[in-house]
């Protein structure tokens, strides 16, 4: 247990480093931060603070779906936000924009090598990962229609707020499941001889995360 928290805690810290880069650059983000920043234009609290907020809100539909936590989801909820902060306190706002796809790019990779450490450590999904196979286990639906239907309304919200969409919306959605399909095996032994065995992946529903 004590080696998964020392994977888990660094992984989640740094997953809202990550994000905090592709905020940064301003060229668009993933749905949930596009959700959160819209409604930290309209509340005033930090983008941060309001990934807390909206996990734990996540997490409340669980009772519903039927869906038990994990520590791993209990420290998700509170690790994420202030990982956030803490990469939008110290990364500069790049004004070129080579320097923004820059931060972009790097971004998108922490965040896929983020994934994987914190995925790998199997103490729980993710509130927004476990909601999406809440509702796969609860209604039947296919992961992936779960996932898109959920992160359109999301993303639409977040974008009449006016939270930052953009081509790195677009970019997040085509390469992180991809990127995770890389970095999930390296970090997840069982993973990586499953797949070295020929066998299916036991973890293919989450190998693309939702956000945070």
């Amino acid at each position: 247990m004590t080696l998964r928290l020392l994977r888990l805690i660094p992984g989640l810290l740094l997953y809202g480093i990550a994000d905090a880069f592709m905020i940064r650059a301003a060229i668009g983000v993933d749905p949930w931060t596009v959700f959160a920043q819209g409604v930290s234009l309209h509340s005033g609290l930090s983008i941060g603070i309001l990934t807390n907020i909206i996990g734990l809100c996540v997490l409340l539909l669980w009772i519903p779906l039927r869906q038990r936590p994990g520590l791993g989801t209990v420290l998700n909820i509170l690790l994420v936000g202030p990982g956030i902060d803490l990469g939008l306190w110290l990364l500069p706002t790049p004004e070129a924009l080579w320097l923004r796809i820059a931060f972009f790019v790097i971004g998108l990779l922490l965040l896929a090598v983020a994934s994987g450490i914190y995925i790998g450590a199997k103490l729980g999904p993710g509130p927004r990962d476990g909601l999406m196979t809440g509702i796969h286990h609860r209604f039947g639906a296919p992961i992936w229609l779960g996932r898109t239907s959920v992160e359109l309304a999301v993303l639409g919200i977040g974008w009449m707020l006016g939270g930052n969409v953009g081509l790195g919306t677009v970019a997040f959605a085509i390469l992180i499941g991809p990127l995770c399909g890389i970095t999930l095996p390296l970090f997840d032994r069982e993973l990586r001889r499953t797949r070295q065995r020929g066998g299916e992946n036991p973890t293919a529903p989450l190998a693309a995360p939702a956000s945070h």
